[in-house]
Formats: C-alpha cells, structure tokens, sequence
C-alpha cells in the first residue's frame, strides 16, 4: 500500500538516511562544478584565441596562445583547484560500516 505522500508526489524522506551520503552529495556537487569549470575556461580561451586565422596568432613558448592557455595553463590550474579542494573541503571518512551505516568503533 503506498503512502498518502507518495500518492501526492511529495518525496519521504528517510531518516535512516547513512550519515556519509549527504558528505559524498557535497563532495560531488564540488567535483562537477570543477569539471564544468574546466570545460568553460579551455572552451573560452581555445575557441577565443583560436578564432583567429593562423598567420595573426601569437605564439607563447613555441606554442599557439590559444593551446598554450587552454591546455597548458588550464592543466595546471585545475589541478591547483584539486588540490585546494581536496585539502580544504573534501573530509576523509571511513568506508567500512555496519548495516546500518554507522561507523565500526
């Protein structure tokens, strides 16, 4: 038999809920927002610089500005931003658990 909220389209929440998961659904949200970063700052600088023709680009290092910024630079950049995120806003938790998701003592 289904609940009365379930009937009415409204979500029940589980107050069983294991204590790690709302900590994985930061930790996600995080890694996609630095994927959806990354995309737009190669995409930006790769088809900004890029644009151009090819006797007016600018070449930094023997490398065309356009690669130089997005591939190189964007490298580094975004395993900067993974490192700071790991260190400051990832929080290491174990992964053994009884059934009920609480942590072994």
């Amino acid at each position: 038999m289904q609940k009365e909220s379930d009937c009415m389209g409204k979500k029940s929440v589980n107050k069983n809920v294991d204590w790690r998961y709302p900590i994985a659904h930061k930790e996600a949200w995080i890694g996609i927002a630095l994927v959806i970063f990354h995309f737009a700052w190669w995409y930006g600088f790769a088809y900004g610089f890029g644009k151009q023709p090819v006797e007016s680009y600018t070449f930094v290092f023997g490398f065309p500005a356009w690669f130089f910024y997005s591939c190189i630079i964007g490298f580094i950049v975004i395993i900067l931003l993974v490192i700071l995120m790991v260190k400051f806003f990832f929080v290491d938790i174990p992964l053994d658990s009884d059934d009920k998701g609480e942590p072994y003592s």
